[in-house]
């Protein structure tokens, strides 16, 4: 308890899926949580579960100026930000050759631009304060690539080479920066799959099943904790050895 005591974070996509299981962890570690989503709904009813000192605001990741003046808008509520969890993000999936553009552009739009956006919202408040973290949750699909999912398996390849880049860009502003690399975890998300494919992907895990949400919060926990001070531009992967 109390790995984050004192911490703000924001967690975007936390609405559901890892990034709610992540609020609801944070919170119990001590962090004050201001969870970023698009859905209203979503927000009213995760912040039930969450609890503590946790707060939803309505953003667009995909638009700047949204993110922009919501990141103003939690600096006045909690003082400060230490901790930027870019988790939101969708799939639109499909071969290349009959992949609409809008799926392509609505993608990167959230799923890579939207981490661009928070994070250099973010960023300034972190240099001007002398320290920051910032995680962003990429997959095992931008390491090793996935049929059916050029765009999705592009975005978080990016989020590779931000992840990368800004630690090396932000190391002397006193922040770091890692990522987590999902393998398939139990997600709104992927209910989606057929059972077919969520079967195979099971047969395919040394583990033998899919990863829990709380798994890639537990992950997160510990590289926005202190326990990880000497950690930066490192990809975590939480994938029950699938990519083996």
């Amino acid at each position: 308890m109390d790995r984050l005591k004192g911490k703000v974070a924001i967690i975007t996509g936390g609405a559901g899926g890892i990034g709610k299981e992540t609020a609801q962890l944070f919170v119990k570690e001590g962090a004050s949580v201001a969870i970023f989503d698009v859905n209203k709904d979503g927000i009213d009813a995760a912040l039930t579960d969450v609890g503590g000192d946790s707060k939803g605001y309505v953003v667009d990741v995909s638009s700047f100026g949204d993110v922009s003046k919501n990141v103003e808008q939690v600096v006045s509520d909690f003082g400060h930000i230490d901790i930027l969890i870019n988790a939101a993000g969708i799939t639109r999936d499909g071969f290349l050759t009959k992949m609409d553009v809008q799926d392509w552009d609505k993608v990167i739009a959230i799923n890579l631009t939207g981490p661009f956006n928070c994070t250099k919202a973010v960023a300034p408040h972190m240099m001007e304060q002398g320290k920051g973290n910032i995680i962003n949750v990429s997959s095992v699909v931008g390491v090793y690539g996935n049929i059916g999912q050029t765009n999705y398996s592009a975005t978080k390849a990016g989020l590779i080479g931000l992840t990368k880049t800004w630690a090396k860009e932000f190391a002397k502003k006193g922040m770091r920066v890692n990522a987590i690399a999902p393998g398939f975890i139990k997600t709104p998300m992927t209910a989606k799959m057929p059972d077919k494919v969520l079967q195979m992907v099971i047969d395919k895990t040394p583990m033998g099943r899919m990863g829990e949400p709380i798994e890639i919060a537990n992950a997160l926990l510990f590289l926005a904790s202190d326990e990880s001070s000497f950690v930066t531009g490192h990809i975590l992967q939480v994938d029950g050895g699938v990519v083996l």
